[in-house]
């Protein structure tokens, strides 16, 4: 069959510049990752250049032939090329994608917020319905005593209660928290059933200490205790839930007809871009916790850690917000 040459190129032009369009992306951003989708556009694009090539004569347009030639071989090589699977070791690269995958999934991180205000209304309310309630929602002998009574004794110490512990102290902050994290973050694998019971949980903890504390007219000293390490380790656990969230959503699949391995090795790059930096959150909040929020007035004055506390949230939202992003 003879081929209407300008009719066959005016139907296949847009193939060809849309996988041209995306080669140039994956030779210009090395570390892109393509969804299931993209890649399966990639795959079409390829074998339909490479099928228009079969049709074309060698006789006919050899500047066309050429150029079609060299597109289809970059195709060939771009999708059958070893990239490697894991983060790339460029310290730009370890320092932005947690940023980047913390905006890529947006709505997971709001899902995990929501279930952790939740939490904390619950916890509030029970609290100021019932004090006596605190034993059963914050099972913790320090917690235990009036708030009136700890400031009290916090602030009528001698001595530093933590001198010559600080480090061991931190550094089982550090653990524990992690565990806790790593721990929310895997709960995901419950098709994410277990993430929102220990974000709803957490945040009930949260609310009732601060219902049990504002109650007892001790903002400041609570504010002052909280802030400098929570402004990090409760972003951190938000984090966590959004990972697992994540997770969740890549075994649920939500009628996606792919299947689960590939559902999972799409979602596992911004997974383990998160619970790396959610680490890395949680080292700083044990450190911070061990060597500035236990330490009260007249040590240091709450209005000091308090500033402290909303500079560290003002430098985390930044960087979640803004890190990593291209100039345009």
């Amino acid at each position: 069959m003879i081929l209407n040459l300008p009719r066959f190129v005016t139907a296949e032009r847009d193939c060809w510049s849309e996988l041209e369009a995306l080669l140039h992306r994956l030779d210009a951003e090395p570390n892109w990752r393509m969804s299931v989708s993209e890649v399966q556009r990639l795959q079409y694009l390829y074998e339909r250049s490479a099928a228009a090539l079969v049709r074309l004569d060698e006789f006919s347009e050899p500047e066309l032939r050429a150029s079609l030639q060299a597109l289809v071989a970059r195709a060939y090589s771009a999708i059958h090329e070893t990239r490697s699977s894991h983060l790339s070791f460029r310290w730009k690269t370890w320092l932005t994608e947690p940023a980047r995958a913390f905006r890529r999934h947006g709505v997971a991180f709001g899902l995990s917020l929501g279930i952790t205000i939740l939490g904390c209304a619950f916890g509030w309310m029970a609290i100021r319905a019932d004090s006596h309630n605190k034993a059963v929602l914050m099972p913790f002998p320090g917690l235990m005593q009036s708030p009136g009574e700890r400031v009290a004794a916090e602030e009528s110490a001698k001595t530093d209660r933590l001198q010559g512990q600080k480090a061991s102290f931190s550094a089982t902050l550090m653990t524990h928290n992690i565990r806790v994290s790593i721990f929310t973050l895997g709960c995901g694998m419950t098709w994410g059933v277990g993430t929102v019971l220990l974000l709803f949980y957490n945040g009930v903890l949260l609310g009732a200490v601060a219902a049990d504390y504002i109650g007892a007219g001790q903002t400041a000293f609570l504010l002052g205790w909280l802030l400098p390490h929570g402004s990090f380790e409760i972003p951190a656990i938000l984090i966590a839930g959004q990972a697992g969230f994540l997770l969740a959503s890549a075994l649920i699949g939500w009628g996606r007809p792919v299947l689960l391995a590939d559902r999972l090795r799409g979602v596992r790059h911004d997974v383990i871009a998160l619970a790396a930096g959610l680490a890395v959150m949680l080292v700083w909040a044990g450190t911070v916790e061990a060597f500035i929020s236990q330490s009260h007035r007249p040590v240091l004055p709450y209005s000091a850690k308090i500033i402290f506390g909303l500079v560290e949230v003002s430098a985390l939202a930044a960087y979640l917000l803004l890190a990593g992003r291209r100039r345009t």
